[in-house]
Formats: C-alpha cells, structure tokens, sequence
C-alpha cells in the first residue's frame, strides 16, 4: 500500500456490540479504501481526570475482546498499557503496544514494553519538544527493538487547551520512524469540563487535512456509532457513518503529496 495506514476504533471498549460493530465498518472501509488499518481500543483508561470517569472492562474481560476481534475480523490490534505488569499479557494477544501521553518518559514502562518486540507506538507527551522524542527512542532502541511509531497529539497551550505545530512532524520524521498524527487527541480540551475533556470535534477533517499534506505516515482517529454517547472522549471522537468520506479527501491529499519532489 503507498498511502498512509489507519488506526482507528472507538476510545474504550464500552460493549461487545459497539467494538463489534465499529471494527466490522472499519474493515469494510478499509478494505474498499486499500488503507492498512489497525484496530484501536482500551482495555483500561487508567489517565481519566475524575474518579467518576469510566475506564473500561479491565484487562480479562477487555484481552478477550481484543482478541475476538482480532479472530473474527482478521484485524492488527492497537492497545495501550498503564502499567509494566500488563505488558506481558497485552503482548500475547495485540500488535502495537501505545505509550500514552502521559507516561512516555515513563523510562521502566518504555523498555518492559519494547522488549515484547512489538510495534511500539509512542504518544508524544504534550509537554514535550519534537527533538526530546529522540531520548525515547534512545530507551526504545536500547532493547534491540527498532519497531518504533512517533505520534503527535499536540501541545499544552495554556490551562484545558492543546495547540498542534506541524512544524514537529517534519522535525520527528528526521529520526527515521513512522510518525503518526492523532487526529481526535489533538482536538481535546483537558479536563475543560468539570473533571472531564471537552474538544472541538468539527475541527478534526481541516487538521487531518493539514497533517496529512505535511506528510505523515500514519493517521490516528478515534471513532464511535454515536460520538455524543461514547463513555469516554464524546466530544473528540469522529463519527463512524463520516470517517469513508474524509478519508477520500486526506488519500487524495496523500497521492499528491507523495509524488512531489518537494
């Protein structure tokens, strides 16, 4: 494939039926689209601001649907680890294993998880300069594992607010790994509401657009049925039923990009 790959899925597993559901469109479109697409869910979103804020299944029930999933839809799975003495388990049954955010100078959860010899997808920290990520790809690389994705959610901007400079993608390419753009994290307002994130979802297709047309090679979307009842991230996930039609837009912008000579 000579376009960008996907990951995408909705932010925690609520049910059976939505991740079901949302991993059988997902691959539909993928599939018609000729995108590589990674299915992604959490098993445990143990970062939630309030102690009110749903986290998920937990890690039993949450690895036994990952996995049906996996068998059933023929799917690559992304998840993301909280802790180092999930990574062994997680390891059994995905193909990436996410750093989150929060935790990506988390130096012991860092190796523990590039010694699984999975993909590693690190998520940028938003407190964290584009050329800082080359001291986690030190931690990463120091395992012997070079299956090493970047991906940029952007920057703290001031109190609940976050800012992207596109300018990090061009400087992160330069390490020599797939960089990735989150094209829903971008868009959160942390903690703006009470104790749980806000964000601005109608400008998720014009920050794709961007990112797309300063070259990334991977493209990162949260996606949910009903975005507005989603138990986690309503306000940032992208709706199921539009996620076909803006990734003809950003597949045209990525053929364009790719074959110039700029």
């Amino acid at each position: 494939m000579n376009n960008f790959f996907l990951i995408a899925g909705p932010c925690v597993i609520e049910s059976e039926d939505v991740v079901f559901y949302t991993a059988k469109v997902l691959k539909e479109i993928a599939t018609k689209l000729n995108l590589k697409l990674y299915f992604k869910t959490s098993y445990d979103k143990a970062n939630r601001t309030s102690i009110k804020s749903y986290r998920g299944p937990g890690i039993q029930k949450g690895l036994e649907i990952l996995k049906e999933v996996k068998n059933k839809f023929g799917l690559e799975i992304l998840t993301d680890v909280h802790d180092v003495h999930d990574v062994e388990k997680v390891a059994e049954v995905v193909d990436v294993i996410q750093i989150p955010a929060f935790l990506s100078r988390q130096t012991d959860l860092i190796l523990e998880v590039a010694r699984t010899k999975r993909i590693v997808n690190v998520k940028k920290a938003q407190f964290m300069s584009p050329w800082d990520v080359k001291f986690v790809i030190e931690k990463i690389e120091s395992t012997g594992n070079g299956k090493i994705w970047i991906t940029e959610r952007g920057y703290m901007f001031g109190y609940n607010n976050l800012v992207v400079d596109f300018r990090s993608i061009v400087i992160m390419r330069k390490f020599g790994y797939p960089i990735v753009y989150d094209a829903t994290h971008s868009l959160q307002k942390p903690s703006a509401e009470s104790g749980f994130s806000g964000g601005e979802r109608e400008f998720i297709p014009y920050l794709a657009r961007a990112a797309v047309a300063v070259g990334i090679d991977g493209l990162f979307m949260e996606t949910h049925p009903n975005p507005e009842e989603a138990l986690s991230d309503n306000k940032t996930q992208y709706p199921l039923d539009k996620i076909e039609e803006l990734l003809k837009q950003l597949i045209e912008i990525d053929k364009l990009v790719r074959s110039s000579s700029f």
